[in-house]
């Protein structure tokens, strides 16, 4: 699964730089994808609309654009605008009935896979692009599994690193960022109404 994420990455190399990719896995099977979104939007329901070309489009809006994906009893919300990621808060407020995977990197650095559930953050990494920095939080079972994924690369392949959280959330939860999500047009978009989701 690593190796898709590889070519994905040459793919798409300009989320090397900055992306965010949020999975949702909703232990209620009433909880809609409206519902989750307004949860991420600080409870009001957010604009929708359709953008000819979001990855560009993205950068002019000032908060937060979502590509939206569906899988099997799984949302993933893809956001092309700065790869900070979802608020502690949000996270939280999305896991009270859910389980919530998150990664995201942006220009900074700040490479990060966290876990959440229950209404808390259950296990976070930090800066796991670079091995001898990474910050673990949480509890280090949970996320075991990624921290051998890492274990198992070369030290220097930076996209194969980029990739393992997305393996390992494929692994988890059954949920792929599709390969041409990204690149998707005249697509439905999801606008947060502020930029510290």
């Amino acid at each position: 699964m690593i190796d898709y994420y590889r070519d994905f990455f040459e793919r798409h190399q300009w989320l090397e730089n900055a992306l965010s990719w949020t999975v949702v896995q909703p232990l209620d099977e009433e909880i809609t994808a409206d519902d989750l979104l307004r949860r991420v939007n600080g409870g009001r329901a957010p604009e929708q609309r359709v953008m000819e070309c979001p990855r560009e489009e993205s950068g002019e809006e000032g908060c937060p654009v979502l590509l939206v994906s569906e899988g099997e009893g799984t949302w993933g919300f893809l956001d092309l605008a700065g790869g900070f990621g979802l608020s502690d808060r949000v996270l939280t407020a999305l896991s009270a009935e859910s389980r919530v995977w998150m990664v995201t990197w942006h220009f900074n650095g700040g490479y990060t896979i966290l876990y959440a559930a229950g209404g808390e953050i259950r296990a976070r990494t930090r800066d796991f692009l670079f091995t001898e920095h990474v910050v673990e939080e949480g509890d280090p079972s949970i996320l075991a599994d990624f921290r051998a994924m890492l274990d198992g690369l070369d030290p220097e392949d930076y996209r194969g690193k980029r990739g393992a959280p997305f393996a390992f959330i494929k692994a988890a939860t059954g949920m792929a960022l599709d390969s041409e999500l990204p690149e998707v047009e005249n697509a439905p978009v999801v606008i947060l109404d502020h930029p510290a989701a």
